[in-house]
């Protein structure tokens, strides 16, 4: 079960799914908020992690961010155009909402992210201590170890400069059969999880940003705000054949956080977390990790 909803967020409308936690009905229950990774919209698989934290006694909010599917756009920004802080501002306000309602429990309060949504959710458990728990999975770690630097500066400055201008923003691919067609995620099994889930499920996923996106996720460096978690409880999931966000950034980067934390390996690359075993291992991780430092809290 569960209730299409909306809320507020800098003059913009949020739209996604709550889903109230199983057994909950006279009490008032934690909540896990879920958002997702680059350009995905919250029918690409978020329905299935929200109800195994649901059918675990937790209630769920999951959401489309800003300019992304359901959701409309922050005022000044276009649709298509991902921006990282933006995105985690708006993290907030889910949290926010969340809070305000009369099923649940205000100060029990997890966030979930995976991809750059994991990198989101770090830097939200960081710099908002409402956050009682935090899962990052497959999370980007460094935009610029993701995005790479080189001879971007010219292109990224001439963007700028055409919008200033009045130009309309200039959009390029998420993905690309064709991996000679300049994209955001030039690899196949981007192509692949993509243009699969985007079919029938996902009907609002566009296969397009902005050019300008790119420049905000080179310069997104979530991974540094993994010290500052603690003593808020870290689960990060890695695949270590991940080439999308990098595995072995990631496993390197989990050694500088604090403890509560643990680190989770899962089999396959980027998208198998979606589907299949990876999916049963990386939802179990998360829901077991909720569930301890959720429920345990009074």
């Amino acid at each position: 079960m569960r209730e299409d909803v909306e809320f507020g967020a800098q003059g913009a409308t949020l739209r996604g799914w709550f889903y109230p936690a199983a057994g909950s009905e006279d009490r008032k229950a934690p909540c896990v908020v879920l958002q997702h990774g680059f350009s995905a919209v919250k029918e690409m698989g978020l329905d299935r992690y929200a109800e195994t934290f649901q059918a675990a006694g937790l209630s769920a909010l999951a959401y489309d961010h800003p300019g992304l599917g359901a959701s409309e756009s922050l005022p000044g920004s276009p649709r298509q155009e991902i921006d990282p802080w933006q995105q985690i501002r708006c993290i907030q306000h889910a949290i926010t909402y969340a809070q305000s309602r009369d099923d649940v429990d205000p100060d029990r309060i997890g966030v979930w992210g995976s991809s750059l949504g994991g990198g989101n959710a770090f830097v939200a458990a960081a710099i908002d201590r409402r956050v009682r728990a935090v899962v990052g999975q497959v999370p980007m770690i460094s935009g610029s170890a993701t995005a790479g630097t080189e001879g971007q500066d010219a292109f990224f400055a001439a963007e700028r400069l055409a919008r200033a201008a009045g130009a309309a923003p200039t959009v390029i691919p998420v993905v690309a059969e064709d991996p000679s067609v300049p994209s955001a995620l030039p690899t196949p099994d981007a192509w692949a999880w993509f243009t699969q889930n985007g079919k029938d499920e996902a009907s609002t996923w566009r296969n397009e940003v902005t050019v300008t996106s790119a420049e905000f996720i080179r310069g997104f460096e979530p991974g540094r705000y993994l010290p500052l978690i603690a003593p808020t409880p870290l689960l990060m999931i890695v695949a270590p054949h991940d080439r999308t966000t990098p595995g072995a950034g990631a496993t390197t980067a989990y050694e500088t956080a604090a403890h509560p934390k643990k680190l989770e390996l899962i089999p396959g690359g980027h998208f198998d977390a979606y589907d299949g075993e990876e999916f049963r291992l990386a939802s179990r991780a998360a829901r077991d990790w909720f569930t301890e430092h959720l429920h345990a809290r009074t």
